[in-house]
C-alpha cells in the first residue's frame, strides 16, 4: 500500500472539517444553552462544568477515538458494524443467514489473507465461550443493531436541534433590530414564534439538497466550518481575558471531583447537557472510510480540539460573571460586540446545516451496511461519487428522516428537550462502541484480557456516568429517543427475523442433486435452448421453488446457472475473489453454481455486465477444471474462487468490444485458442467478448471446447431468469410477538421499492415462482 504523503493528508484534513467535524464544531450552540439557569447555584459550578467538558473532550474524542478506536478499522471502514464484522470473522459469532454455510470458506480465505503462520489466532477461553453460547451471538447482534438505531435516530434529532438552535439565535437577533418599548409584543413574537417555522423551512431545503450528494455540496462545507471555528474561538479568547481568566484553572480534575462529591438529581440534569460537547465524536470512526486515520487524527489534535476548548472556556468565563443576566447561557450573548451578532446568526445557520449534513450522510451509510447484511429492508442506494464509494444517498430514508425531523421540531419546539434525547443517543452509541471495542481488543488484537477489561472499565465508567445523567431526564424530552429506537429496531429486527426464517425454510425444503439427475428423467423433463439463471438463497442442493417449477412445466434450459448472493462481513470483496464457481451434477447436464460474494460497501447487484461476468467466470472454471482431476470426480461443494480474469497466463483473457469481423461463434484449438461470445448488452447493442488462452497453454480438450461452444449457443438462444418468492405466514396459535414480527416483515417485503435482485432484468425474461412457508 502506497504511503500517504503530507500533501494528501492536508487535503483530506481540509475536507474532513466539512464532513466529520461539523457536528462537534456546532455543539457550543446548545451545550450551555440547554442548561436551566435555575439549576446553577454559583459561578463555581460553571467552573466545575467546564472541567467536565475539558476532560470529556480529552478522554473520549482525543484519547479513545484518536489513539485507540481508529486503529480498529475494518479494511479502512469504521462504525459499529465494522467492529461487529471483525468479531463475526474472528470469533465466528455471525447470525446473519448469509454468513453461514459456504461462508466458512469465506472466513477461511480472509484469515489466509490477513494472517501469516506466525500470527495464528490462539484459542483463548473468551473466544471459546463466545462461540459456544448462542446467547452471546444474539447479544452482539443486538449491540450492533442498537448502535445502528442510535445513529439513525441521531440523523433525525441532530438536524432538528442544530437548525432550531440556530434559528433561535436568528430570532433573538431580529428581535434586537425591532426592539422598541412600544413594540414589546413584536419582540416577544419574534422570539417565540419565528424559530420553529424557519427551522422547518431550512430542514426541507436541507433534505431536498441531499440527492446532489456529498461530493457536490460538500465542497462548501470546510470553509464554513473553518470560518465558524475561528470566529467563535476568537471571541472565546477575548472572554477569557476580559471576564474570567481563572477559568483556565478548571482544567484541574479537582473541580470535577468536587462536583461529583455533591452529586444529586440536579447535578445529573447538568451533566445531561454537558455530554453534548462530544456529540459527533462517533463520526470520527463512522466516517473513516471517507478519509484516512492520519488525516482525522491530525485535524482533531492540531485544530478542532484546541479551538473547541477555547470556545467553551470563553463561554464559561462569560457565564460565570453574568450568571443572572437574561439569556447569558446562549452562545450569541457572549459575543463582545453587538454588531457581530448578525454575522454570528448567519454563520450559525450555515454551520448547523453542515453539521446536520454529516449526520444525515452517516445515516445513509449505516442503512447501506445494514441492508447488505440483511438487517434492513431493500431500499435503493445511489452512489453519488465514483471515487469515494462510501458516499451514498438513500432517497426513501432521506424523506423519512425529513418527516420525522420536522415532526419532532414542531412537536417539541424546544432545544432543551431535543438536547436531552440527543444526549441519550450519544452516550448509548459511545457505550456500544466501547463494549464492542473491548471484545475486538481481546479477540482480534489478541491482547491480554487485562487490557480489554481495563478499556471497558475506564471508558465504560465515564460513559455510564453520562448515560445515567441522561436517563434522569427521560421524561423531560429523552423519551422521544425511545420512540425512535422502537421504530427503527422493530423494522430491523422484523426484517432480520423474516430473512432468517425464510432462509431456514428454503434450506429445509431444498432437494438433492439426485432428484434432478435421476428422478426428473422419469417425469419426461426436456431441455430447451437457452441459459436459465436461477436466483435463490440456497448455496447447496436444488431450491424448492425450482423443483416445483419443473414438476409443473417438465422442462428447463440447456444450461442452468444457480446464482446465490452471499454478504460477507467485510467492507469490500476484491473482484478477483468475487465469484465461487462449481458444477452441479454430471458434466453432461451443464448445470453450474455461482456464489456471488460482496461486502457491506459493495454494490455488485447494480451491475449491467453482471451476467457477462458470470459467464466469463464459468468459462474460466471449465478451463481450470480440465487440469484439476480432483474437481472432475468430486461431489458438489467443491468450488473455485474466480473473478476478474487476469493477464498472468493462469486463466482466460477477456477482450471486449471486438470488431464485427471477429464476431463469429467458434471454438478454436491450436496456437491461439479462442472462444468468441456475441451477446446483446443492456443498451441493445451487440457486445463481443473473446475468451482466449495464451499460446503457451496446453492444448484444449475437445470435450472442453464443445462445452464452451454449447454455452455460447445457449447464450445466443436467449436468457431466462427464475426468481423464487418465498412468503411467510405465522402458524395458528403463535404468540403475539412472533405474529407482530411476521406481519411487519410481510408488510415491509411487499412495500420494498427495490426488487430482491436488482440486475436490470427485462420483465419479459423474468419468471417468479412463489412458495408459502408457515413458521
Amino acid at each position: 500500500m502506497q504511503k500517504e504523503t503530507w500533501m494528501q493528508t492536508f487535503i483530506l484534513s481540509f475536507q474532513s472539517l466539512g464532513i466529520i467535524y461539523g457536528r462537534l464544531s456546532t455543539a457550543p450552540l446548545y451545550v450551555f444553552e440547554t442548561i436551566d439557569a435555575g439549576d446553577i447555584s454559583s459561578p463555581e459550578e460553571i467552573h466545575e462544568l467546564f472541567s467536565f467538558i475539558f476532560w470529556t473532550l480529552t478522554l473520549i474524542p482525543l484519547l479513545k477515538y484518536s489513539f485507540i478506536v481508529l486503529k480498529a478499522d475494518d479494511d479502512g471502514e469504521g462504525g459499529p458494524f465494522s467492529l461487529y464484522s471483525l468479531l463475526c470473522r474472528h470469533a465466528k459469532v455471525g447470525l446473519i443467514p448469509s454468513n453461514s454455510g459456504s461462508s466458512k470458506m469465506l472466513y477461511h480465505e480472509e484469515d489466509e489473507i490477513s494472517s501469516s503462520p506466525s500470527q495464528e489466532k490462539t484459542e483463548n477461553k473468551a473466544r471459546k465461550a463466545i462461540e459456544k453460547y448462542k446467547s452471546c451471538h444474539y447479544l452482539l447482534l443486538f449491540l450492533a443493531l442498537l448502535g445502528a438505531c442510535m445513529i439513525l435516530s441521531d440523523a433525525v434529532l441532530r438536524p432538528a436541534i442544530s437548525v432550531l438552535s440556530a434559528t433561535s439565535s436568528l430570532g433573538r437577533s431580529l428581535a434586537e433590530i425591532s426592539k422598541d418599548k412600544s413594540k414589546d409584543h413584536v419582540t416577544n413574537a419574534f422570539k417565540k414564534y419565528l424559530p420553529a417555522p424557519v427551522a422547518c423551512a431550512i430542514l426541507v431545503g436541507l433534505f431536498t439538497l441531499q440527492h446532489h450528494g456529498t461530493k457536490r455540496i460538500g465542497c462548501f462545507f470546510a470553509p464554513i466550518i473553518i470560518t465558524w471555528l475561528l470566529f467563535i474561538s476568537g471571541f472565546g479568547l477575548y472572554n477569557i481575558i476580559h471576564y474570567d481568566a481563572q477559568i483556565l484553572r478548571a482544567v484541574s480534575p479537582v473541580y470535577m471531583l468536587r462536583f461529583l462529591r455533591k452529586f444529586n438529581l440536579r447535578h445529573g440534569k447538568l451533566l445531561s447537557s454537558t455530554v453534548l460537547c462530544i456529540a459527533g465524536s462517533e463520526a470520527m470512526f463512522a466516517d473513516l472510510g471517507h478519509f484516512s486515520k492520519k488525516s482525522i487524527k491530525v485535524t482533531f489534535i492540531c485544530f478542532v480540539y484546541p479551538v473547541l476548548l477555547l470556545t467553551y472556556a470563553g463561554q464559561a468565563a462569560f457565564i460565570s460573571k453574568n450568571l443572572h443576566a437574561d439569556g447569558a447561557f446562549h452562545l450569541s450573548e457572549s459575543i463582545p460586540n453587538r454588531d457581530l451578532e448578525h454575522i454570528f446568526a448567519v454563520l450559525s445557520l450555515f454551520a448547523s446545516a453542515v453539521g446536520s449534513q454529516a449526520t444525515i450522510t452517516a445515516g445513509f451509510s449505516i442503512i447501506h451496511q445494514c441492508q447488505a447484511l440483511d438487517c434492513f429492508p431493500r431500499v435503493k442506494v445511489v452512489h453519488t461519487s465514483n471515487k469515494i464509494f462510501g458516499q451514498v444517498y438513500v432517497a426513501d430514508a432521506n424523506w423519512l428522516f425529513m418527516v420525522l425531523s420536522i415532526a419532532f421540531t414542531i412537536g417539541l419546539h424546544d432545544t432543551s428537550k431535543l438536547a436531552r434525547a440527543t444526549g441519550l443517543s450519544v452516550t448509548t452509541c459511545l457505550l456500544v462502541t466501547t463494549c464492542l471495542m473491548s471484545l475486538v481488543i481481546a479477540l482480534y488484537w489478541e491482547k491480554h484480557l487485562f487490557a480489554s477489561v481495563s478499556f471497558l472499565l475506564f471508558f465504560g465508567s465515564v460513559e455510564a456516568i453520562y448515560l445515567t445523567s441522561t436517563l434522569t431526564s427521560f421524561f423531560r424530552g429523552a423519551w422521544c429517543l425511545f420512540i425512535l429506537f422502537v421504530f427503527f429496531m422493530t423494522i430491523m429486527a422484523a426484517w432480520h427475523y423474516g430473512t432468517l426464517k425464510k432462509y431456514e425454510s428454503d434450506v429445509e425444503n431444498k432437494v438433492s442433486i439426485e432428484w434432478l439427475t435421476d428422478y426428473s428423467p422419469r417425469l419426461g423433463v426436456s431441455r430447451v435452448p437457452g441459459i436459465g439463471f436461477v436466483y435463490s438463497d440456497v448455496d447447496t442442493g436444488i431450491p424448492a421453488f425450482f423443483t416445483h417449477f419443473i414438476s409443473n412445466i417438465a422442462a428447463f434450459h440447456q444450461v442452468v446457472v444457480f446464482v446465490t448472493f452471499k454478504a460477507s462481513p467485510v467492507p469490500y470483496v476484491h473482484e478477483s475473489r468475487r465469484y465461487l464457481i462449481g458444477r452441479v451434477g454430471p458434466t453432461e447436464y451443464k448445470m453450474y453454481r455461482c456464489i456471488v460474494r460482496y461486502g457491506y460497501h459493495d454494490n455488485v447487484r447494480d451491475t449491467d455486465d453482471f451476467e457477462d461476468d458470470i459467464i466469463r467466470s464459468i468459462g474460466e472454471f471449465i478451463m481450470r477444471e480440465e487440469y484439476d482431476h480432483e474437481a472432475l470426480n468430486s461431489p458438489e461443494g467443491r468450488m473455485i474462487v474466480l473473478g476478474t480474469p487476469s493477464n498472468d497466463g493462469d486463466g482466460l483473457i477477456t477482450v471486449a468490444d471486438m470488431s464485427s469481423s471477429e464476431c463469429s461463434s467458434t471454438v478454436g484449438v491450436g496456437e491461439s485458442q479462442r472462444v468468441l461470445l456475441d451477446a446483446p448488452s443492456s443498451s441493445g447493442n451487440r457486445k463481443r467478448v473473446r475468451f482466449m488462452l495464451p499460446p503457451e497453454s496446453p492444448e484444449m480438450r475437445v470435450s472442453v471446447s464443445q462445452e464452451l461452444g454449447a454455452m455460447i449457443d445457449a447464450r445466443e438462444s436467449g436468457t431466462a431468469y427464475f426468481l423464487g418468492q418465498s412468503h411467510l405466514m405465522a402458524r395458528q396459535g403463535s404468540n403475539l410477538f412472533k405474529r407482530l414480527l411476521v406481519m411487519t416483515y410481510v408488510f415491509l417485503d411487499k412495500n420494498c421499492r427495490e426488487p430482491p435482485v436488482a440486475l436490470n432484468i427485462p420483465n419479459a425474461a423474468l419468471l417468479e415462482v412463489g412458495t408459502v412457508y408457515k413458521i
